[in-house]
C-alpha cells in the first residue's frame, strides 16, 4: 500500500471515530423522539423505535502482503407501531425527516390491515429499566491502517513459523518441522464501535455504546497427501485485553499441526469431551429449547419441563448481564426491560424459561428480559481445572475440537453432528481422529454431563469451559 493510500484510509478511520460523540448520541435520541411523535400523530396507540449507528474497519494480510482493507459505516432504523392489538413493522437506513415520516406511514398502513393479536404490545411500563450502570462496553481503538496491517503480519508470521503454542487442549507443538505448514489463509485485524438507541411511547429512552475488536488467523498444513486447516482468534470489547498477535499466531500453528496424521475412530460408545471453544454449542441448544417462541409453538423437546430435573444437581446455568466488558452485557433488553441475573437451571432443575414480553403473554408468564437474546449465559464450573485436567483423568474417549454440519432436532432433542477431534488413552492424547459423528439425545446428553471446566471461553454471550459427557455414540469405522 502506498503512503497516500494508507493516509487516506487512516483519515477514513479518524472521521469514523469522530461519529461516536455526544452530539451523535443526542441526534439519535432526537430522531427516536421525532419518530414516536410522528407515529402518535398518524393514529398509532403506541410505538417503539430502534436506531443504531456504527463504524469499523478490517485489514487482512496474506503471505505477508496486504490483501484487503475494508471500511464500513452502518446505520439502521426499525419501527413498530401498534393500533390496539394490530401491529406493523418497517426498517430503513435513511434517518432523514421525509424518509422517517414515510417509514412511519408505511408501518401504520401495514398495521391497519394485519390481524389482531391480543398478545401484541410494548413491554409493561413497570418492567422498563431505571438503572443504567456503566458496563465498560465502549473502547474505540485508535489504530492506523499501517499499524493494523503490521499486527496482522506479525500474527501470520508467528503462525507460518510454526512457533510453539497451546490450543484449547493444552497440547503445544515444538515447531521442529515447520515445512509442514504449506499455505495461509491470512490474518485479520478488525474493529467496530457504535451507538444504539431504543425508545417507546411509554417514555422510555435507552442508550448503549459498544465496541468489538478482534485478531484472527488461519493456516494450512500438510503431511504426505493429507492436508489440514485450523484457525485461532481473540475478540474483546477493549483492544488492551486482546491476546498478542504473536500468541494468536502460535496457537493457530499448534492447532493446525496437531491435526496432522488424523485417523478414523472405531465405532462405539465413549466418553466425549467438548473443548471450551465449541462447548457453548450445547448451551445454544438449551437456549433454543427453553425460549418462549419454541414453547408456545410446542416445538421443543423441553416442553412442559418447568420445575423438572433436566441436568445433574451440580449443574447451574444463569445470566450475568452486568459483567464489565463482557460480550453479552446489557442494562436492558431490546424492549427496554431491565435485565437481571436469571437462574434458568438451579441445582439441575429448569427454574425459568427465556421470555420476551410477547412470548411471556402467550404463556401467561412474565418477561425475563430476554428479548433479543441472553446476557452472558454462564454454565458454572464443577472443577477448578479445565480441559487438560479432564484429558489427564480420561481412561479412553474422544476430545471434540470441531463440529461439522448441523443435525439437531429441537422438537425431539435428537442430536447428530459430524466432528473432528482426538483419541485419548490413559490420560494422553494418542492421535487426531476425523470423519466421525457423535450422536445421542439432548435430554440424555444434558443429564450425562459429568464435569464442567473453569477454563471459560469468554468470546460469546454463552459462557462455559470444557464439558465432559459420560457417554455418546461415536460412529467412525
Amino acid at each position: 500500500m502506498s503512503h497516500s493510500q494508507s493516509k487516506a484510509a487512516d483519515n477514513l478511520i479518524n472521521q469514523t471515530q469522530l461519529q461516536s460523540t455526544d452530539s451523535v448520541q443526542q441526534s439519535l435520541i432526537e430522531i427516536a423522539e421525532q419518530a414516536l411523535s410522528f407515529a402518535k400523530k398518524m393514529g398509532a396507540t403506541s410505538a417503539e423505535i430502534s436506531l443504531s449507528q456504527g463504524q469499523g474497519f478490517s485489514a487482512t494480510v496474506r503471505s505477508q502482503e496486504v490483501e484487503t482493507i475494508e471500511h464500513n459505516r452502518d446505520k439502521s432504523l426499525g419501527v413498530t407501531v401498534f393500533f390496539g392489538s394490530r401491529s406493523g413493522n418497517v426498517s430503513s437506513t435513511d434517518f432523514g425527516e421525509t424518509a422517517l415520516q414515510q417509514s412511519i406511514q408505511a408501518a401504520c398502513n401495514i398495521a391497519r390491515y394485519t390481524e389482531k393479536d391480543a398478545f401484541n404490545g410494548l413491554a409493561a411500563r413497570e418492567s422498563l429499566a431505571t438503572e443504567f450502570p456503566d458496563l465498560e462496553l465502549y473502547h474505540p481503538w485508535s489504530l492506523s491502517i499501517d499499524d493494523a496491517c503490521g499486527i496482522a503480519a506479525d500474527c501470520e508470521s508467528a503462525a507460518l513459523n510454526g512457533d510453539s503454542g497451546e490450543g484449547d487442549s493444552g497440547e503445544g507443538d515444538s515447531g521442529a518441522d515447520d515445512s509442514r505448514i504449506t499455505n495461509t489463509e491470512g490474518a485479520t485485524v478488525s474493529s467496530h464501535d457504535g451507538v444504539d438507541v431504543y425508545a417507546n411511547s411509554h417514555g422510555f429512552v435507552g442508550l448503549s455504546k459498544a465496541s468489538r475488536h478482534s485478531i484472527s488467523c488461519a493456516i494450512i498444513a500438510g503431511e504426505g497427501d493429507a492436508m489440514q486447516r485450523d484457525y485461532w482468534y481473540d475478540s474483546c470489547r477493549d483492544s488492551a485485553n486482546l491476546e498478542s498477535a504473536e500468541q494468536i499466531g502460535k496457537v493457530t500453528a499448534a492447532r493446525t499441526l496437531r491435526r496432522l496424521g488424523a485417523r478414523k475412530v472405531k465405532t462405539g460408545e465413549y466418553p466425549v469431551i467438548f473443548e471450551p471453544s465449541i462447548a457453548a454449542s450445547l448451551l445454544s441448544h438449551l437456549v433454543a429449547a427453553i425460549s418462549g417462541g419454541s414453547l408456545y409453538r410446542k416445538a421443543s423437546f423441553l416442553l412442559d419441563k418447568l420445575g423438572h430435573q433436566i441436568f445433574p444437581e451440580y449443574i447451574n446455568i444463569f445470566e450475568q448481564p452486568y459483567l464489565s466488558k463482557a460480550a453479552g452485557s446489557a442494562a436492558f433488553d431490546s424492549e427496554g426491560v431491565q435485565t437481571r441475573a436469571n437462574e434458568f437451571i438451579k441445582n439441575g432443575v429448569l427454574n425459568s424459561y427465556i421470555l420476551s414480553s410477547y412470548s411471556a403473554r402467550k404463556l401467561q408468564m412474565e418477561s425475563t428480559a430476554n428479548a433479543g437474546g441472553v446476557h452472558n449465559l454462564t454454565l458454572s464450573p464443577t472443577m477448578e481445572g479445565g480441559l487438560a485436567e479432564m484429558i489427564a483423568n480420561l481412561q479412553c474417549g474422544v476430545v471434540v475440537s470441531e463440529l461439522i454440519g448441523f443435525g439437531v432436532n429441537n422438537v425431539t432433542g435428537d442430536y447428530s453432528r459430524g466432528a473432528f477431534g482426538f483419541w485419548v488413552e490413559n490420560g494422553v492424547i494418542q492421535y487426531p481422529v476425523q470423519e466421525f459423528t457423535i450422536a445421542g439425545n439432548l435430554k440424555q446428553i444434558f443429564m450425562d454431563i459429568e464435569s464442567v471446566g473453569a477454563d471459560i471461553n469468554r468470546h460469546r454471550s454463552t459462557r462455559t469451559g470444557a464439558i465432559k459427557i459420560k457417554q455418546l455414540t461415536v460412529a467412525g469405522q
